[in-house]
């Protein structure tokens, strides 16, 4: 926590707890093709923009990443914006040229409510904007946020085992070669 207060990144290049919520808590992950836009995102900011990513995990209607900015990147600060407006866009034209989206109007209505009311929007909102970073200074402290974020779906009932939930690093951390995304595994 930053002595500024709240909580920012204060250091680009370290690692962070991140979360990212959708707004009004929509379970727009549930769909197969938005989760597959947030693996998309994420594998190019880890080839193109140099994040580094620990641990993730995609639930319903949020995202928890562990992740480091490379050296050679802009910061994190700067990954973190690109990702959020490019799965933004992304989402919003999946949401207004699907077919199989049966809840399309509802999620425009709403998207479209929370971008009126923030100035930084033009007209969706799909983020809540707060990530509520958390530097991971301590192995301990780390490693409890791994297993947190490994655990999200089985304390959510999806899964028995964190391993079993596909879009989740923890079948990257259980030796499991069938992965969506690689992740730079932290060892203790």
């Amino acid at each position: 926590m930053s002595t500024r207060g709240g909580y920012n990144i204060d250091d680009q290049y370290a690692t962070y707890f991140v979360t990212f919520t959708i707004v009004g808590w929509v379970d727009i992950f549930s769909r197969l093709e938005c989760r597959d836009i947030i693996i998309d995102s994420l594998k190019y900011c880890s080839e193109q923009k140099g994040l580094s990513v620990h641990a993730y995990v995609i639930m319903t209607n949020h995202i928890h990443l562990l992740v480091t900015a490379q050296e050679d990147s802009n910061g994190l600060s700067a990954i973190i914006r690109d990702f959020k407006t490019h799965t933004a866009k992304q989402l919003i034209q999946w949401i207004t040229e699907s077919k199989n989206e049966s809840r399309r109007e509802w999620m425009d209505i709403l998207f479209k409510h929370h971008g009126k009311n923030n100035l930084r929007n033009k007209t969706y909102q799909i983020w809540i904007q707060d990530n509520h970073p958390m530097h991971c200074i301590h192995p301990k402290f780390t490693n409890q946020k791994i297993n947190y974020i490994h655990n999200n779906p089985v304390k959510a009932g999806i899964v028995r085992n964190a391993q079993d939930y596909y879009y989740s690093s923890a079948g990257n951390y259980a030796g499991e070669a069938d992965v969506l995304l690689n992740v730079d595994m932290i060892d203790f």
